[in-house]
């Protein structure tokens, strides 16, 4: 389903052709467009394939197919493993800045002269910020959401000019299909693998001590024991998180002594599905989750003022099998597959933190290029890896 209000929508109002040359002119005529306000958004890291539990005792059971926990992502692409770029992305050319204004015109205050702001088309500021709620997602969006209100967030209003406004609260978000019999699961067995896929994704993206840099453990404590090489890399990742192991991949945390998330709402968009196993997963029945998370932050000083956000998408499939035919535990999680991505996260710190940047930090000629072109972070169209890599500007936060 597409990103629609689930009551009627006004229309909005659009930009002309002759309304985006009159800006690009008086931009031009100012020199203006070879610095941007953009943030980084980190790829998604290379997952590995742990080894699948030993085969029970009994001769009839069998060992699920090899877990993953993702396809690796250079392999994937041909190319070689490259170093993350550290802070937020400033140089980039006119028409990438022109392509960030386009959709956060409100980055022009205090930055361009008034003769370049004036010329802004009166439709980006003259009308409220639009906050029906949207009807649940059902499948992947066909196109990413529409340019929003040019207004930032405030402490009052942490999700203000972000297309997450409209999004659902927490838990909440992560809404359930309706069960059917799938595979070897009757309805009441799918649906209660969906809840409990739902519980994982709550406890490692919303438990509001794991957001500030705790440690997973309720999410940690459902995955099977027959995967034991998973629960163990994600410990490892845990207590010495690396470039190629680390536990942003899987579970959200900030640094407490660096930001503070603002009030206790986190805004969660997505869906989720059940579907007979294949391949290297036969005999298993797939809940495949894709959601994304909005955390509106600050710096975690006295009267620190300025918010911003980091916008993290998972993709996460969970592998059911039958106990008895297959070495399982009844009750517990198969991690089959994860893959991860972040916007607004340094993209070279490997501490098993996301590092959110501020406007108040960049200058004029910080940052370092970006390795791919910008993209947009509420943009759900697309899986994450059919999305450009490398550490790439954001066009909005």
């Amino acid at each position: 389903m597409s990103d629609k209000p689930s009551d009627g929508q006004s229309d909005r109002p659009s930009v002309s052709d002759e309304e985006w040359a009159s800006f690009v002119e008086a931009a031009r005529e100012q020199g203006i467009g070879t610095k941007a306000d953009v943030r980084a958004l980190r790829k998604a890291k290379p997952p590995r394939r742990p080894k699948p539990p030993k085969a029970a005792k009994a001769p009839k059971r069998q060992e699920p197919a090899g877990w993953r926990t993702g396809p690796a992502w250079q392999e994937m692409n041909g190319g070689a493993a490259r170093k993350r770029r550290l802070k937020a992305t400033l140089g980039i050319a006119l028409a990438a800045a022109l392509a960030l204004v386009a959709v956060r015109p409100q980055l022009l205050t205090g930055l361009l002269p008034e003769s370049v702001t004036s010329a802004l088309p009166s439709s980006w500021t003259d009308h409220p910020e639009d906050t029906t709620p949207l009807a649940a997602e059902t499948a992947a969006p066909t196109a990413p959401p529409a340019p929003v209100d040019p207004s930032r967030p405030t402490l009052e209003e942490p999700f203000k000019g972000s297309p997450a406004v409209r999004w659902a609260d927490g838990a909440a978000g992560i809404e359930l299909p309706p069960a059917k019999a799938t595979g070897w699961m009757s309805k009441a067995q799918v649906e209660a693998a969906l809840k409990k896929s739902k519980e994982f994704l709550v406890a490692a993206n919303l438990d509001p001590a794991v957001l500030k840099g705790g440690k997973p453990a309720a999410a940690l404590a459902m995955i099977d024991p027959k995967q034991p090489e998973v629960r163990a890399e994600l410990e490892r990742a845990l207590a010495k998180p690396t470039a190629k192991n680390d536990p942003t991949t899987l579970f959200s945390r900030f640094s407490p002594t660096e930001v503070a998330l603002v009030g206790s709402v986190v805004k969660t968009r997505g869906h989720m599905s059940a579907e007979p196993g294949r391949g290297e997963a036969r005999g298993a029945v797939l809940v495949r989750a894709d959601y994304s998370f909005v955390y509106p932050v600050t710096k975690a000083r006295p009267g620190a003022e300025e918010v911003t956000r980091t916008i993290v998408r998972r993709e996460v499939t969970f592998a059911f099998y039958q106990p008895g035919p297959y070495d399982v535990t009844k009750g517990r999680l198969i991690l089959h597959f994860w893959i991860g991505t972040a916007a607004n996260s340094s993209c070279d710190i490997e501490d098993g933190f996301y590092h959110p940047t501020f406007r108040e930090d960049a200058t004029a000629d910080s940052g370092v290029p970006a390795t791919g072109p910008a993209v947009d972070p509420y943009d759900r169209s697309k899986p994450i890896d059919q999305q450009p890599k490398g550490c790439r500007a954001s066009t909005r936060v």
